[in-house]
Protein backbone atom coordinates (compact mmCIF):
# COMPACT_ATOMS: atom_id res chain seq x y z
CA UNK A 1 0.00 0.00 0.00
CA UNK A 2 1.31 3.45 -0.92
CA UNK A 3 2.00 6.22 1.56
CA UNK A 4 -0.88 8.29 0.17
CA UNK A 5 -3.37 5.50 -0.44
CA UNK A 6 -6.89 6.90 -0.69
CA UNK A 7 -5.76 10.52 -0.35
CA UNK A 8 -6.79 13.39 -2.63
CA UNK A 9 -4.23 16.04 -3.55
CA UNK A 10 -4.41 19.38 -5.35
CA UNK A 11 -1.19 20.48 -7.09
CA UNK A 12 -1.02 23.86 -8.78
CA UNK A 13 1.55 24.32 -11.51
CA UNK A 14 1.54 20.59 -12.16
CA UNK A 15 2.28 20.47 -15.88
CA UNK A 16 6.10 20.39 -15.85
CA UNK A 17 9.20 20.25 -13.68
CA UNK A 18 8.70 19.88 -9.95
CA UNK A 19 4.91 19.95 -10.05
CA UNK A 20 4.70 17.17 -12.63
CA UNK A 21 7.26 15.04 -10.77
CA UNK A 22 5.30 15.44 -7.54
CA UNK A 23 2.02 14.57 -9.24
CA UNK A 24 3.51 11.39 -10.70
CA UNK A 25 4.91 10.29 -7.35
CA UNK A 26 1.73 11.07 -5.44
CA UNK A 27 -0.30 8.97 -7.90
CA UNK A 28 2.25 6.16 -7.65
CA UNK A 29 1.83 6.29 -3.87
CA UNK A 30 -1.96 5.87 -4.11
CA UNK A 31 -3.36 9.42 -4.30
CA UNK A 32 -5.91 10.87 -6.67
CA UNK A 33 -4.44 14.13 -7.96
CA UNK A 34 -5.87 17.32 -9.42
CA UNK A 35 -3.30 19.37 -11.31
CA UNK A 36 -3.58 22.87 -12.72
CA UNK A 37 -1.81 24.80 -15.42
CA UNK A 38 -2.43 27.94 -17.43
CA UNK A 39 -2.00 26.38 -20.88
CA UNK A 40 -4.50 23.73 -21.92
CA UNK A 41 -2.21 21.79 -24.26
CA UNK A 42 0.54 21.40 -21.64
CA UNK A 43 -2.11 20.43 -19.10
CA UNK A 44 -3.56 17.77 -21.39
CA UNK A 45 -0.07 16.43 -22.12
CA UNK A 46 0.71 16.22 -18.39
CA UNK A 47 -2.53 14.38 -17.61
CA UNK A 48 -1.74 11.89 -20.38
CA UNK A 49 1.81 11.43 -19.07
CA UNK A 50 0.65 10.83 -15.50
CA UNK A 51 -1.98 8.34 -16.64
CA UNK A 52 -4.56 7.16 -14.12
CA UNK A 53 -6.06 8.85 -11.06
CA UNK A 54 -5.53 12.40 -12.28
CA UNK A 55 -7.67 15.30 -13.45
CA UNK A 56 -6.45 18.51 -15.06
CA UNK A 57 -8.15 21.85 -14.45
CA UNK A 58 -6.97 24.77 -16.57
CA UNK A 59 -6.52 28.03 -14.70
CA UNK A 60 -4.32 30.81 -13.36
CA UNK A 61 -3.76 30.83 -9.59
CA UNK A 62 -3.71 34.65 -9.64
CA UNK A 63 -7.30 34.61 -10.92
CA UNK A 64 -9.69 33.92 -8.06
CA UNK A 65 -12.48 32.88 -10.41
CA UNK A 66 -10.18 30.18 -11.80
CA UNK A 67 -9.50 28.95 -8.26
CA UNK A 68 -13.24 28.83 -7.55
CA UNK A 69 -13.69 26.73 -10.68
CA UNK A 70 -10.85 24.43 -9.58
CA UNK A 71 -12.40 23.73 -6.21
CA UNK A 72 -15.86 23.32 -7.68
CA UNK A 73 -14.38 20.51 -9.75
CA UNK A 74 -12.57 19.07 -6.72
CA UNK A 75 -15.71 19.25 -4.57
CA UNK A 76 -17.53 17.05 -7.06
CA UNK A 77 -15.14 14.27 -6.05
CA UNK A 78 -15.27 14.96 -2.31
CA UNK A 79 -12.70 16.18 0.17
CA UNK A 80 -9.00 17.10 -0.05
CA UNK A 81 -6.10 15.82 2.06
CA UNK A 82 -3.10 17.59 0.51
CA UNK A 83 -2.73 21.04 -1.01
CA UNK A 84 0.56 21.68 -2.79
CA UNK A 85 0.64 25.34 -3.84
CA UNK A 86 3.46 24.99 -6.30
CA UNK A 87 2.61 27.40 -9.14
CA UNK A 88 5.19 30.15 -9.33
CA UNK A 89 7.11 32.51 -11.54
CA UNK A 90 10.64 33.87 -11.47
CA UNK A 91 12.07 36.69 -13.56
CA UNK A 92 15.29 38.68 -13.23
CA UNK A 93 15.22 42.47 -12.94
CA UNK A 94 17.99 44.68 -11.52
CA UNK A 95 16.80 47.11 -8.85
CA UNK A 96 16.95 50.11 -11.16
CA UNK A 97 14.90 48.25 -13.78
CA UNK A 98 12.12 46.91 -11.50
CA UNK A 99 8.72 48.07 -12.74
CA UNK A 100 5.29 47.97 -11.16
CA UNK A 101 4.32 45.42 -13.80
CA UNK A 102 7.25 43.15 -12.84
CA UNK A 103 6.45 43.42 -9.13
CA UNK A 104 2.74 42.76 -9.58
CA UNK A 105 3.35 39.81 -11.90
CA UNK A 106 5.68 38.08 -9.43
CA UNK A 107 3.62 38.78 -6.30
CA UNK A 108 0.26 38.02 -7.91
CA UNK A 109 1.34 34.50 -8.81
CA UNK A 110 3.79 33.62 -6.03
CA UNK A 111 2.11 35.30 -3.06
CA UNK A 112 -1.52 36.05 -3.92
CA UNK A 113 -1.82 32.78 -5.80
CA UNK A 114 -0.43 30.70 -2.93
CA UNK A 115 -2.59 32.46 -0.35
CA UNK A 116 -5.88 31.98 -2.14
CA UNK A 117 -5.04 28.47 -3.34
CA UNK A 118 -4.91 27.52 0.34
CA UNK A 119 -7.73 29.74 1.60
CA UNK A 120 -10.21 28.43 -0.96
CA UNK A 121 -9.19 24.84 -0.18
CA UNK A 122 -9.96 25.12 3.54
CA UNK A 123 -13.68 24.22 3.36
CA UNK A 124 -12.73 21.00 1.56
CA UNK A 125 -9.51 20.23 3.44
CA UNK A 126 -9.79 17.34 5.87
CA UNK A 127 -8.70 17.87 9.46
CA UNK A 128 -5.21 16.44 9.77
CA UNK A 129 -4.41 17.44 6.20
CA UNK A 130 -1.16 18.80 4.80
CA UNK A 131 -0.44 22.17 3.18
CA UNK A 132 2.82 22.50 1.25
CA UNK A 133 4.03 25.72 -0.33
CA UNK A 134 6.89 25.90 -2.80
CA UNK A 135 9.50 28.33 -1.54
CA UNK A 136 13.04 28.85 -2.78
CA UNK A 137 16.60 29.24 -1.62
CA UNK A 138 16.20 32.76 -3.03
CA UNK A 139 14.29 33.67 0.13
CA UNK A 140 17.44 33.06 2.17
CA UNK A 141 20.23 33.93 -0.27
CA UNK A 142 20.87 37.22 -1.99
CA UNK A 143 20.94 36.98 -5.76
CA UNK A 144 21.58 39.99 -8.01
CA UNK A 145 18.51 41.11 -9.97
CA UNK A 146 16.36 38.47 -8.25
CA UNK A 147 15.28 40.38 -5.13
CA UNK A 148 11.58 40.69 -6.01
CA UNK A 149 11.34 36.94 -6.54
CA UNK A 150 13.25 36.30 -3.31
CA UNK A 151 10.93 38.64 -1.41
CA UNK A 152 7.89 36.79 -2.75
CA UNK A 153 9.28 33.50 -1.48
CA UNK A 154 10.11 35.06 1.90
CA UNK A 155 6.42 35.99 2.13
CA UNK A 156 5.51 32.38 1.39
CA UNK A 157 7.80 31.27 4.22
CA UNK A 158 5.98 33.53 6.64
CA UNK A 159 2.57 32.27 5.58
CA UNK A 160 3.26 28.84 7.04
CA UNK A 161 4.46 30.31 10.33
CA UNK A 162 1.09 31.96 10.78
CA UNK A 163 -0.95 29.04 9.46
CA UNK A 164 0.85 26.56 11.69
CA UNK A 165 -0.67 28.33 14.69
CA UNK A 166 -3.94 29.32 13.07
CA UNK A 167 -4.83 25.81 11.88
CA UNK A 168 -3.47 23.81 14.83
CA UNK A 169 -6.91 23.00 16.22
CA UNK A 170 -7.71 21.22 12.96
CA UNK A 171 -4.34 19.41 13.06
CA UNK A 172 -3.55 20.77 9.60
CA UNK A 173 0.20 20.92 9.02
CA UNK A 174 1.74 23.71 6.93
CA UNK A 175 5.29 23.54 5.58
CA UNK A 176 7.48 25.14 2.93
CA UNK A 177 9.48 23.07 0.46
CA UNK A 178 12.37 25.18 -0.83
CA UNK A 179 14.33 23.86 -3.80
CA UNK A 180 17.68 25.11 -4.95
CA UNK A 181 18.56 25.11 -8.66
CA UNK A 182 16.70 22.18 -10.20
CA UNK A 183 17.06 20.71 -13.69
CA UNK A 184 13.63 21.65 -15.03
CA UNK A 185 12.62 22.76 -18.55
CA UNK A 186 12.64 26.35 -17.27
CA UNK A 187 16.22 26.16 -16.00
CA UNK A 188 17.35 24.29 -19.10
CA UNK A 189 16.26 27.28 -21.17
CA UNK A 190 18.84 29.48 -19.43
CA UNK A 191 22.16 30.24 -21.17
CA UNK A 192 24.92 27.75 -20.40
CA UNK A 193 27.01 30.33 -18.55
CA UNK A 194 24.09 31.03 -16.21
CA UNK A 195 23.66 27.31 -15.52
CA UNK A 196 27.37 27.01 -14.77
CA UNK A 197 27.24 29.95 -12.37
CA UNK A 198 24.26 28.42 -10.54
CA UNK A 199 25.95 25.04 -10.28
CA UNK A 200 29.10 26.65 -8.87
CA UNK A 201 27.09 27.88 -5.85
CA UNK A 202 25.93 24.36 -4.88
CA UNK A 203 28.18 22.46 -2.45
CA UNK A 204 27.13 19.13 -3.98
CA UNK A 205 28.40 20.38 -7.34
CA UNK A 206 25.32 19.69 -9.42
CA UNK A 207 21.75 20.78 -9.98
CA UNK A 208 18.99 18.81 -8.35
CA UNK A 209 16.46 16.65 -10.15
CA UNK A 210 12.67 17.13 -9.95
CA UNK A 211 12.31 13.60 -8.57
CA UNK A 212 14.51 14.55 -5.61
CA UNK A 213 12.19 17.40 -4.75
CA UNK A 214 9.17 15.14 -5.24
CA UNK A 215 10.47 12.72 -2.60
CA UNK A 216 10.71 15.58 -0.10
CA UNK A 217 7.15 16.63 -1.00
CA UNK A 218 5.98 13.06 -0.37
CA UNK A 219 7.55 13.21 3.09
CA UNK A 220 5.68 16.43 3.93
CA UNK A 221 2.41 15.11 2.48
CA UNK A 222 2.46 11.74 4.22
CA UNK A 223 2.23 10.51 7.79
CA UNK A 224 6.02 10.20 7.78
CA UNK A 225 6.02 13.88 8.77
CA UNK A 226 3.15 13.66 11.27
CA UNK A 227 5.10 15.73 13.85
CA UNK A 228 6.51 18.22 11.33
CA UNK A 229 4.87 21.59 10.84
CA UNK A 230 5.95 25.18 10.29
CA UNK A 231 9.31 24.25 8.78
CA UNK A 232 11.19 25.19 5.64
CA UNK A 233 12.67 22.05 4.12
CA UNK A 234 15.52 22.90 1.77
CA UNK A 235 16.22 20.55 -1.13
CA UNK A 236 19.16 22.52 -2.45
CA UNK A 237 22.38 20.50 -2.34
CA UNK A 238 23.44 22.68 0.59
CA UNK A 239 23.25 26.02 -1.22
CA UNK A 240 21.25 27.88 1.43
CA UNK A 241 23.20 26.35 4.30
CA UNK A 242 26.63 27.91 3.73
Amino acid sequence: MGKLQGKVAVITGGTAGIGLAVAKLFVAEGAYVFITGRRQKELDDAVKEIGDNVSGVQGDVANLADLDRLYKTVKARGRVDIVFANAGLGEFAPLEAVTEEHFDKIFNINVKGALFTVQKALPLLNDGGSIILTGSVASAKGTPAFAVYGASKAAVRNFVRGWTVELKDRRIRSNVLSPGPIATPLSAAQPQNIIEKMTATIPMGRMGEPDEVAKAALFLASDDSSFVTGIELFVDGGRAQI
